[in-house]
């Protein structure tokens, strides 16, 4: 092969491979160059359209990860650790009942804003009264705080995420803190693509900020996001704001005897039953 052959063969390569790397990065951030299996013709791809989902937004307490089971299982561990007898059961729902009200505490300016972090201590300090827990160091206190930190996800949680990050720009949407969240996602492997967290509009879920921020922030307009919840209200506010939504029902989120509606809302763009159905739909 003359040097000119060469030269030709190694130029046309590294176009090659430029061009390839350009499609992905397109692919990946939603660009209008990129492209998309099209259905008609299998193994081929078709250009990406103006109306096509980018970027999937996930609640995350319940519906990435199972909080009642890993409160529970952390609080029994204390048990054994400092001979406490506790219903964690009952310890835990009021810790998640507390959640709610508080968030609304500072949505109302009763209180200033604080992370979720804080509000969850908050709640515990009172929850430590009323379960007449004593004993305990402050340092032993504020890792039970950080179990939100430690939740572990739902079985279906890391496979479905894999599969979807394949497709998607995925990312977190939820009232837990930025470290809380980063954290949890190091513990559980959870494979964001980024962090979102309301703690960045200042303003907690379903106020419209939260979502509006996200799509700033995603850089994406709303209608080419979709939320990803467990919860209606959570998937009603984003679409108000103009994203699509999943809904992704949780049975056993408040544990085993209690009833949660699964009943499929027509309002929605996709149900699921869990995160690998999704990704099969999707």
């Amino acid at each position: 092969m003359s040097s000119n052959t060469a030269d030709l063969s190694t130029l046309q390569r590294g176009e090659f491979l430029s061009a390839g790397a350009v499609a992905l990065a397109a692919t990946a951030f939603g660009g209008g160059s990129s492209l998309l299996p099209d259905e008609k013709a299998p193994g081929a791809v078709r250009p990406r359209q103006e109306s096509d989902v980018v970027a999937l937004t996930f609640d995350v307490f319940g519906t990435v990860v199972d909080w009642r089971t890993s409160i529970i299982r952390e609080g029994r561990m204390l048990s054994q650790a400092k001979g406490l007898e506790v219903d964690w059961e009952r310890f835990a729902d009021g810790w998640r009942s507390g959640y709610g009200p508080a968030m609304n505490q500072v949505r109302t300016g009763e209180l200033p804003w604080m992370k979720i972090d804080d509000l969850h201590r908050r709640i515990l300090d009172d929850l430590l009264v009323e379960f007449d827990i004593s004993g305990l160091s402050e340092a032993e206190i504020d890792n039970l705080n950080r179990v939100w930190h430690r939740l572990i996800p739902w079985p279906d949680t890391v496979l479905g995420l894999g599969r979807l990050k394949s497709k998607f720009v995925l990312s977190t949407l939820s009232n837990g803190n930025v470290s809380l969240l980063t954290n949890m996602a190091k513990n559980a492997g959870l494979p964001w693509d980024c962090v979102l967290s309301a703690e960045l509009s200042g303003h907690y879920k379903p106020d419209a900020e939260v979502y509006e921020k996200a799509a700033d922030l995603l850089s994406l307009p709303p209608h080419r996001i979709m939320m990803v919840a467990a919860h209606k209200g959570d998937l009603r506010a984003a679409q108000r704001v103009g994203f699509k939504a999943v809904w992704v029902p949780r049975p056993l989120e408040y544990g085993p005897s209690r009833t949660i509606d699964t009943t499929p809302d027509p309002e929605f763009d996709y149900s699921a039953t869990d995160f690998i159905d999704l990704a099969a739909q999707l």
